[in-house]
């Protein structure tokens, strides 16, 4: 059954996780930022516990991304890859993705353009 995790009102982050498999699916909506990114950092510690952690992460519904969301997912990959895991982005928007590729995040952790892409 999945989880939701987060606030309300059109810029608050929610999270809610499910799973496909062996993937803990995060689907991610709202805003990453400083006073928003709390929900996103628990699921993601939560989904990269455990051996071998595969996590996805569908942004297709986030509509900014902000330092500190960048660093929610370079920790959350490095937590991923040193248990044996790893960690994927799915869906992200135009604004998003360019925020990804001008600080190289995009060379770390692999990008989809789907969710299916992603778990195929």
């Amino acid at each position: 059954m999945p989880e939701t995790r987060g606030g309300t009102g059109a810029d608050r982050l929610t999270v809610t996780a499910a799973a496909d498999g062996d993937v803990s699916v995060l689907t991610v909506s709202g805003e990453i930022d400083h006073d928003t990114g709390a929900p996103l950092r628990e699921a993601l510690l939560d989904a990269t516990i455990g051996e071998h952690p595969h996590v996805l992460l569908d942004l297709s519904a986030v509509t900014f991304m902000d330092s500190s969301g960048l660093n929610i997912l370079l920790s959350a990959h490095r937590n991923a890859t040193e248990a044996g895991g790893w960690l994927r982005l799915a869906g992200t928007n135009a604004n998003v993705l360019r925020i990804l590729q001008i600080v190289g995040v995009d060379t770390i952790i692999d990008l989809y353009p789907t969710v299916p892409a992603a778990l195929a």
